[in-house]
């Protein structure tokens, strides 16, 4: 597993009080779900207003304004997301794909 220092964090030097809950969120499903995976990146879509994180083998866990996790798939060759409820079904499209 990768150490913090490999990490890039985006935004979050000082993170908004959804934000902040947002990622606390994020960081229980990866304990629960992911735990171990190798994470390419902890950031902030000022966008979308999504906190997340990207684990290396494509699946994001994200959390906009605060709200319950959503676990996300990028199909890279139509650039269409998937949003999905469990990490089950994420991996499940990852495979799909």
């Amino acid at each position: 597993m990768k150490t913090m220092e490999n990490i890039t964090m985006v935004n979050l030097e000082n993170p908004a009080h959804l934000e902040a809950k947002g990622l606390a969120k994020c960081w229980e499903a990866y304990s629960e779900n992911a735990s171990g995976e190798d994470i390419m990146e902890i950031g902030f879509n000022p966008n979308s207003g999504y906190v997340y994180i990207a684990l290396e083998y494509g699946i994001q866990i994200a959390s906009s304004f605060g709200q319950e996790v959503d676990f996300i798939v990028t199909d890279f060759e139509t650039g269409e997301e998937h949003f999905l409820d469990s990490y089950e079904d994420a991996e499940d499209k990852i495979q799909s794909l």
